[in-house]
């Protein structure tokens, strides 16, 4: 038997209205390949409800011709060249099959309208075949073959099922439901007669609801009025991909269940379609300049998630941001999380920067009170926990053997290496997550002092120290050709690889102003810039790879912190080239940036990437931001 393989993204439709989604070809079918290994199906709250929907008309799909993807809506047109054959000498196309599939949370409609120009009414028999399934979305991720329970007959036009917590009802109106050969399967039938000149519309149904959901939909909110940032930009790719990337941001909106007005950003579908502490902290930063929403909704979520004891098996301290929530354990491979997962090195100072960001932009006083004993928990980690081994900086090491092997945002098993192409061995300290700190200790202390609180001097003498002690061990190189390591491993070695985690320092006010220079000359360079966005790791180090997921692809929120921190330093000269790899990258991308894309300077897909995927959603803001301040 074949090993299983996690399946492929890039060339799926994904429609969603959080928290459910609906992946298909582009025809609309899905999970049509017998194997029944894909990760096509309708997913909710973690849990894949339906792994097939094939339509066929007389027996037979049709032929695709075009797909159109407006926010929740996707609308497949398939021609249909054996229907009616005899009744016109015409060659043209003279029936055609549109599907209109509409997603809204916990709930999925689908309508199918035959069209006809044929000069007769044509009978014809329309067919949708459905697979029920249970599998939860870690096994969908593994590559493992549906799971479909045993369906109960039919009543009349409706059927229902239970997965764990959730009650599902299919209704096909007007249709004869007949159970179908298999566990799970059903099939719809309609005898309809399409007029002459005219069309016949059928369509089905499915609900779910969920009582044992850890993270529910956002009420509905208008999309952020975006003109003022429009203002002064002339670039025609800007406005289309802006509001597409709203679009999708819109539909990864959630909130959990006892404070649904906390609105929070799923980090991406697929598989991220929940609470991660970092993404959804970076999305809620990155939207700032649109909409303060986000940014009030993730800091009071994840106040009210923060960590409060010692325990090893969830990498919970007290103080700590959480990482990642989930309705049930969540394992892949060798690793194995449980549902509320708190290994990050970095939520919790990027916790801070978001609050002390969103209160200069123009948060409620009240809101930022509210949010004071929270923030005083997380400086006080920051102070405390956050350096393990008292090398006076921050480091992580998962110490149960099946948590994340890194903890940073480049969390893959392979992403800390030296540039020789060496893994680093941990406990390691990654470079971003000094700024990180750095800046949440500055920001934490203009915080306590405007409210009043104490502590201020300590924080502050504590990130003149951090600054210090980063440059003194974390440079590589001599001169002009000095650039920051990517890490400090458990020997206190610098992790040499030259590495785009440095753009995470620009603005940070870790480095000075002529370091921030040498590290903007390194990402306005041929090895860091691809021209399609900035490289994870510069293409001359021995572990660069063009499609690996974090040593040398280019992600576009990567790319983005990048260029909001030349701006912020004072160098946007330098975030040009990066600014014009991501406007390219937009076209390529059909205005929707997947999770992350090949380094090797053109628009080829990493396969298994989300999209839409919040923070690369949320780069757009950014780099129109730069392009109105003349970046």
């Amino acid at each position: 038997m074949a090993q299983p393989r996690q399946p492929f993204l890039h060339d799926l439709v994904i429609a969603l209205a959080a928290p459910t989604q609906v992946l298909s070809g582009p025809s609309g079918q899905v999970g049509t390949d017998p194997a029944g290994v894909g990760a096509e199906g309708v997913l909710h709250g973690d849990v894949r409800v339906l792994s097939r929907i094939e339509v066929q008309v007389d027996g037979e799909p049709g032929e695709h011709v075009v797909t159109e993807v407006a926010g929740p809506v996707t609308t497949a047109t398939t021609l249909l060249r054996h229907v009616g054959v005899g009744l016109t000498e015409v060659s043209d196309p003279q029936v055609r099959l549109d599907r209109v599939r509409r997603v809204a949370p916990g709930r999925v409609a689908e309508e199918l309208r035959l069209g006809s120009v044929l000069p007769e009414p044509v009978a014809v028999l329309v067919t949708v075949a459905l697979e029920a399934d249970t599998s939860p979305v870690a096994a969908v991720r593994a590559g493992h073959p549906a799971a479909p329970p045993e369906l109960p007959a039919p009543e009349g036009t409706t059927v229902r099922w239970t997965v764990a917590d959730l009650d599902v009802v299919l209704h096909a109106p007007g249709a004869e439901l007949v159970p179908a050969a298999g566990r799970g399967r059903v099939t719809a039938h309609w005898d309809v007669t399409i007029p002459a000149g005219g069309s016949v519309v059928v369509g089905w149904e499915l609900a779910v609801d969920d009582s044992g959901a850890v993270v529910v939909a956002a009420p509905a909110a208008a999309l952020p009025e975006v003109e003022h940032l429009l203002a002064g930009v002339v670039d025609p790719r800007v406005r289309p991909w802006l509001e597409r990337s709203l679009a999708d941001l819109a539909g990864l909106r959630m909130a959990r269940p006892a404070t649904p007005e906390d609105v929070f950003h799923a980090a991406g579908a697929p598989w991220y379609f929940t609470l991660f502490g970092r993404d959804s902290l970076w999305t809620a930063r990155m939207l700032l300049p649109v909409d303060l929403a986000p940014a009030r909704g993730t800091l009071r979520t994840l106040a009210a998630l923060q960590g409060s004891q010692d325990d090893p098996a969830r990498a919970e301290q007290p103080g700590k941001i959480m990482h990642e929530l989930r309705r049930g354990a969540f394992s892949l491979g060798a690793m194995s999380l449980p549902p509320l997962y708190y290994g990050t090195i970095d939520a919790t100072p990027l916790w801070v920067c978001l609050l002390h960001d969103a209160w200069r932009a123009g948060l409620a006083s009240d809101d930022v009170a509210t949010l004071l004993p929270a923030l005083e928990r997380a400086l006080d980690w920051l102070l405390t926990s956050f350096d393990a081994d008292g090398d006076g900086f921050g480091e992580y090491l998962d110490v149960t053997g099946h948590g994340l092997a890194n903890q940073g945002w480049k969390d893959s098993a392979d992403s800390v290496r030296f540039a020789d192409g060496r893994h680093a061995v941990g406990p390691v300290a990654l470079c971003e997550v000094q700024g990180y700190a750095h800046e949440a200790a500055v920001g934490g202390a203009a915080l306590l002092d405007a409210f009043g609180r104490p502590g201020v001097e300590r924080l502050r003498t504590w990130a003149d120290g951090l600054a210090r002690r980063f440059r003194a061990e974390f440079w590589c190189g001599e001169g002009e050709d000095r650039y920051p390591a990517l890490a400090l491993d458990g020997e206190k070695q610098r992790v040499d690889a030259l590495t785009s985690n440095i753009g995470h320092l620009l603005g940070t006010g870790l480095l000075d102003a002529e370091e921030e220079l040498l590290v903007a000359r390194r990402l306005a360079g041929p090895g860091l810039d691809s021209g399609l966005g900035l490289r994870t790791m510069s293409a001359g180090d021995r572990g660069y790879s063009p499609l690996s997921y974090h040593c040398g692809s280019v992600w576009p929120h990567d790319t983005a912190i990048a260029v909001a921190g030349l701006v912020r330093s004072g160098l946007a000269e330098h975030a040009s080239g990066l600014v014009e790899g991501l406007l390219r990258a937009s076209v390529a991308f059909d205005q929707r940036l997947p999770e992350l894309w090949s380094g090797e300077g053109r628009p080829v897909p990493y396969p298994v990437a989300c999209r839409p995927q919040a923070w690369s959603a949320a780069a757009a803001v950014v780099v129109v931001d730069a392009l109105a301040a003349g970046g």
